[in-house]
């Protein structure tokens, strides 16, 4: 899982429009939750957070999902991503795909020491 050092960052960002809700990005594109929502669907109201709900259940899958392309790891760290990560987040958030890596590994590290 560890990266060459060479991987392009994508910074994710999320902030509430009182006119569209919670709105996700990935670098300047809005991050879809289709893609994740065919591996589990938590919500069909799409992405939220701040709390341990089905809307930040499904954002921290997507976001694990589009870092790693795997699903296996994505379902297998999500939940813990969220309750760790995600259902902190207060109204705007920003994160990269190397800092998700980075929690990945940190992550399964602490796994595999219990």
């Amino acid at each position: 899982m560890t990266g060459t050092g060479k991987e392009k960052i994508v910074t994710y960002t999320g902030f509430r429009s009182s006119r569209i809700g919670a709105v996700v990005r990935k670098n300047r594109t809005i991050l879809s939750p289709m893609a994740s929502r065919k591996i589990r669907d938590h919500s069909p109201d799409g992405f939220e957070w701040g709390y341990g709900g089905s809307g930040p259940s499904q954002l921290a899958l997507a976001l694990l999902l589009d870092v790693t392309g795997d699903p296996v790891i994505a379902l297998s760290h999500y939940q813990r991503f969220k309750f760790s990560i995600v259902g902190g987040w207060g109204d705007r958030w920003e994160i990269t795909n190397l800092e998700i890596r980075s929690w990945i590994e940190k992550s399964d590290e602490e796994r595999d020491e219990k």
